[in-house]
């Protein structure tokens, strides 16, 4: 199922998908392939529903993860497992994007950071994220702000990427396979 991403080689890729896509369940299975590696978590359990979704994922995955909390210095958690000879999953970049956006972080700036470190790991990275430009046009400035900042995101992590997938109805899609 994880065959459409090479992660014998540092650098990095991402999986887009819309909610419940299988994007996540994909993704792993990529970094479960080659033996596990590190979960970097960008939720946190504010209430009871994200509470029960993040005991899903805790559960779906075996003894071949160390997770890593991090709702918001991403660069961070990244940097501190530089050096370990291990892949990485970055679950998720929305997630990580609305904790930035409730912080007033500069979204552009941490953005274009992340690119720029994703480039000089010397491991593989995975990032999910969620597509959200294949919806309706948001009722509301916040909901249009945050769509906009996404897509952006997801742009500029795509570009950058090796390789970019896309997972509809659980089936991955390749869309940018193995050059920059």
């Amino acid at each position: 199922m994880g065959d459409l991403i090479n992660l014998q080689k540092a650098g990095y890729s991402l999986v887009l998908g819309g909610a419940r896509s299988g994007k996540s369940t994909y993704a792993e299975s990529v970094i479960e392939n080659v033996g596990g590696g590190f979960y970097i978590a960008t939720s946190e359990a504010l209430d009871e529903e994200m509470a029960a979704r993040i005991a899903v994922h805790r559960e779906r995955r075996g003894d071949d993860w160390q997770t890593l909390e991090e709702p918001v210095l991403l660069q961070h958690a990244l940097l501190s497992i530089k050096g370990r000879g291990k892949p990485a999953l970055v679950d998720c970049l929305t997630l990580w994007l609305s904790n930035l956006m409730e912080l007033e972080k500069n979204i552009e700036a941490e953005i274009d950071g992340l690119c720029v470190l994703a480039e000089e790991l010397d491991y593989p990275v995975v990032f999910v994220s969620n597509e959200v430009g294949q919806g309706i046009v948001p009722d509301n400035a916040l909901a249009r702000r945050f769509a906009d900042c996404a897509g952006l995101m997801n742009q500029k992590i795509a570009a950058a990427a090796n390789t970019v997938v896309l997972v509809t109805a659980g089936i991955p899609q390749k869309l940018k396979i193995g050059s920059k």
